[in-house]
């Protein structure tokens, strides 16, 4: 029997640390969402919903080891065996989307340009999707990202040596291949007539509700923002995924021991 203690009293202990961690993993999703506005914060809810998930299970865990209730530890070994397998197609799926898509440099300016079709097709379709864009776009234009520009580079010379976000860059101004000459942060000379053919310059305007937020620029400069989002969310799976390995290896190892000591008391 002083096996099966052993067991229990690791598995409840285990549990216990895992349920901190599923409080921080909650903590992660919070941090997104006062990180980010209510349109960029389309993993914030999975996070803080995962980091649930793996608190309630931990939970019949360690009650499960704490009062030796035997359905609940086998709960809680599949339930965090589902979960391992969710995180870690999750995470393979995340790379593979983000695994395209980089930025173009401009000559002359510190910040880059992007381009929808780099970008892999799940995240073109999700952004061509009318409805999806609608919605973002009216994001777009209540926030600050391109209203504030003008207040924070006074001259041309700041607003070139600037490091625009991706969003900044794309959906605050034309493409640099239309060529309009740059009045200041915020306003364009519409009067040149460009020599491109994208069809970004023609929809670019000065007005602060329209800018360049109908463009294909940016469409990809959301599609860059989402996915270094995913890549970080990815890899905080990666170490997420290597912890709960650890837990379920020791749990099942434990459960097992336990086991094979209930076999071996001597019946009366």
């Amino acid at each position: 029997m002083a096996g099966s203690s052993t067991s229990t009293f690791v598995i409840r202990w285990i549990n216990f640390l895992t349920m901190i961690l599923a409080i921080l993993v909650v903590g992660f999703g919070f941090w997104m969402s006062t990180h980010n506005d209510e349109c960029r914060r389309s993993l914030t809810i999975p996070v803080m919903g995962l980091g649930g998930v793996i608190f309630l299970m931990s939970l019949a865990g360690f009650v499960g080891a704490w009062k030796n209730i035997s359905c609940l530890l086998w709960t809680y070994l599949i339930m965090l065996f589902v979960v391992l397998v969710a995180i870690m197609v999750f995470t393979v799926l995340a790379f593979i989307i983000t695994n395209t898509g980089t930025g173009h440099a401009v000559p002359g300016s510190r910040y880059k340009e992007y381009r929808l079709q780099d970008y892999s097709s799940w995240f073109v379709k999700q952004l061509n999707d009318t409805d999806k864009w609608t919605h973002l776009r009216s994001c777009l234009v209540k926030s600050d990202d391109c209203n504030s520009l003008s207040k924070r580079y006074k001259t041309l010379k700041q607003y070139k040596l600037a490091e625009l976000t991706p969003i900044e860059s794309g959906c605050c101004r034309p493409p640099a291949e239309c060529g309009y000459p740059a009045l200041n942060a915020s306003n364009f000379d519409l009067g040149y007539h460009p020599v491109s053919t994208n069809v970004d310059c023609k929809l670019y305007k000065n007005d602060r509700f329209l800018r360049c937020y109908d463009c294909n620029s940016c469409k990809a400069g959301v599609a860059q923002y989402m996915k270094t989002e995913w890549r970080v969310v990815a890899i905080f799976n990666v170490i997420l995924f290597i912890i709960l390995s650890f837990v379920y290896f020791v749990g099942c190892c434990a459960r097992r021991h336990a086991g094979g000591s209930d076999s071996k008391v001597p019946r009366r």
